[in-house]
């Protein structure tokens, strides 16, 4: 299994994972000539993209996905209310491939876990991606998790990310960035800051150190805002984690992404 993330931030953000058997996008949420292009630059064409797994519906996961399914034809499994709140904003109908959140299902070589997450979307999900038979060493058990756009972290989330090898997981702004922001209305900040808004770079942190013995190889802090964060506020509040911890801490900088790498 390899994965990479190529973007993540307010503006847009999307994840690529390949496995013996297929290649996955993780949302789509940039035009379907930027994915084209961040596709190409880690040697995949998006003809050979499988299936795009949305997590909900909002623009900055879902951008390209109409065009991108009407020229490739991949599989785009969501659940039934994020389909039905995102269909009437796409100007054709994708191969939809409906679970239930909570679901766990089969794709190719692949075993997929949804659960859900406390956002302000229809019906919004994490994701556990599990690829390997485990019988041999050329074939190993490796998984992965996928959690951003979340206001904060409930007990069962904990759990279902514990035993992931990768892990990408939100840290979208620092508290007195987004406090001394002139940009934004009150209300919208009592939104981003809200149980159903996104988790703030404290609140990531806590959630890793609250996990007992994680399996984790490497973190990924992602969905960063451009105007309430920054390199030097995530490294402060991380300072810490990163020397203690056994895992490795990278950070994806707004609007960027990560080169190809195995889980």
């Amino acid at each position: 299994m390899q994965f990479s993330i190529l973007g993540s931030s307010s503006s847009g953000n999307a994840g690529l994972l390949l496995t013996e058997n297929c290649k996955v996008l993780i949302d789509a949420g940039f035009s379907c000539k930027r994915l084209c292009g961040m596709l190409e630059e880690r040697g995949v064409k998006p003809e050979e993209i499988d299936a795009i797994f949305v997590t909900h519906e909002h623009s900055d996961h879902t951008a390209g996905i109409s065009t991108f399914a009407k020229r490739f034809g991949p599989k785009v499994f969501a659940n039934p209310l994020t389909a039905k709140a995102l269909q009437p904003k796409l100007k054709n109908k994708p191969n939809w491939a409906l679970f239930q959140t909570g679901a766990q299902f089969e794709f190719r070589d692949l075993t997929v876990e949804s659960f859900s997450i406390p956002h302000d979307a229809h019906d919004p999900v994490g994701f556990t991606f599990t690829s390997g038979r485990g019988d041999d060493l050329f074939s190993p058990i490796k998984r992965m998790a996928w959690v951003t756009d979340l206001g904060f972290a409930p007990r069962n989330i904990a759990q279902r990310i514990q035993d992931v090898d990768t892990l990408v997981v939100e840290s979208n702004y620092d508290d007195q960035m987004l406090q001394d922001d002139t940009r934004r209305p009150w209300a919208l900040k009592q939104r981003i800051s809200g149980r159903h808004g996104h988790l703030s770079n404290s609140a990531a942190k806590d959630l890793l150190s609250s996990i007992e013995r994680p399996r984790w190889n490497r973190v990924y802090l992602a969905h960063l805002s451009s105007d309430c964060n920054s390199s030097a506020a995530v490294d402060t509040t991380f300072a810490e984690l990163r020397r203690t911890a056994p895992f490795q801490i990278e950070t994806i900088h707004s609007g960027g992404g990560s080169a190809l790498a195995a889980v």
